[in-house]
C-alpha cells in the first residue's frame, strides 16, 4: 500500500513595506507659505475693516464693522433673498457672456484671417467699440423693454468687444516664423489655420474672455441698479435706499466673491487649453 506524502505549502513571500512618500511632507511648508502670501493682504484688509469703525477712525453708520456685514450676509442667506437675487444675476450675466463668447470668437477669427472682411467691417467696429455700453442702456430698454432681454442684451454688447478685439489681435499677431515654417511644409490654408493660427491665438483670446467675464458682472450690476426687481444690483440699490447699510455691503461683498470665483474658473480653463505652454 503506497503512502501519500503531503507537501507542506510554501509560505507566501513577505511583501516588502512600501516606502513612505516624504515628498508631501517636504512640500508642506512651501505650500503653507504660498497660501499665507496669497491671503495675507485680504486678512489685513478685513482686520482693518473690523477695527477701524470700532476705534472711531471711520463712522460706523456708513462703514459698519465686517462682523456686522457678515451677520447681515448670513441673515440674507437664511431668508432666501441672497440666493434668489444671486440666481437672477447669474442667469443674466452668464447668458450674455456665453452669447458674446459664442459670437465674438468666430467673428474675430474670420476678421483676423480674411483681410477683405476686416477692411469692410473695421469702420463699423471702430464706431461701436468707442460707445460705452451703459450709455446705450436706455436704447436697449426702449427697443427690448424692461424685462430680461434688455439686460442680457446689454451684457452681450459689453462682453462682445473685449473678446472680439482680442481675437482679431491674436490672429494678426501670430509669430511670422511659425507661419513661414508652416508654409514651407506646403500646408493648405485650412490646415495652417487649424494647426498654427488657432493654437497660437488661444492665450490672447482667453485674455479677452477674462476681461469679458469681469465686464459681465460690472455692467449687469449697473443695469440692475437702474431698472430691475431682482438681482444683486437691485439688492444693493434697495438696501441703500432703505439705509440697510450692512445688507448693502453684504451685497457688494457677494458681487466681489462671484467675480473672483468666475475669474478663477476662467483662469483654470485658460491653463487647460494652453497646457502646451507649460503653465506654472
Amino acid at each position: 500500500m503506497s503512502t501519500v506524502v503531503l507537501e507542506k505549502p510554501e509560505a507566501p513571500a513577505a511583501v516588502p513595506p512600501r516606502p513612505v512618500d516624504r515628498s508631501a511632507f517636504h512640500a508642506l511648508p512651501g505650500l503653507l507659505a504660498k497660501v499665507v502670501r496669497k491671503t495675507v493682504a485680504v486678512v489685513v484688509l478685513l482686520v482693518v475693516w473690523e477695527v477701524a469703525p470700532r476705534l472711531g477712525l471711520v463712522d460706523a453708520t456708513f462703514l459698519p464693522p465686517f462682523s456686522e456685514v457678515a451677520v447681515a450676509w448670513w441673515e440674507l442667506l437664511l431668508n432666501g433673498q441672497l440666493a434668489s437675487n444671486t440666481e437672477a444675476s447669474l442667469v443674466r450675466s452668464l447668458s450674455g457672456f456665453g452669447l458674446a463668447v459664442g459670437t465674438a470668437v468666430p467673428l474675430g477669427l474670420l476678421i483676423g484671417w480674411y483681410r477683405p472682411l476686416a477692411d469692410l467691417l473695421t469702420p463699423l467696429l471702430e464706431l461701436f467699440r468707442n460707445t460705452a455700453a451703459l450709455a446705450l442702456l436706455p436704447v436697449f430698454v426702449l427697443l427690448l423693454g424692461i424685462g430680461e432681454t434688455s439686460k442680457i442684451a446689454i451684457v452681450f454688447y459689453a462682453c462682445a468687444w473685449p473678446v472680439l478685439l482680442n481675437t482679431i489681435s491674436a490672429v494678426r499677431d501670430v509669430d511670422p516664423t511659425l507661419l513661414r515654417l508652416a508654409r514651407s511644409l506646403n500646408l493648405p490654408p485650412h490646415r495652417l489655420f487649424q494647426k498654427v493660427i488657432l493654437p497660437a491665438s488661444v492665450p490672447t483670446v482667453f485674455t479677452g474672455i477674462r476681461l469679458a467675464g469681469a465686464v459681465s458682472i460690472l455692467v449687469l450690476v449697473a443695469a440692475e441698479m437702474v431698472g430691475a426687481k431682482a438681482g444683486l444690483g437691485f439688492l444693493v440699490n434697495s438696501a441703500q435706499f432703505n439705509f440697510a447699510v450692512p445688507q448693502m455691503y453684504a451685497g457688494i461683498v457677494t458681487i466681489s466673491v462671484i467675480g473672483l470665483l468666475f475669474n478663477l474658473l476662467l483662469v483654470s480653463l485658460e491653463r487647460r487649453f494652453t497646457s502646451w505652454k507649460g503653465n506654472r
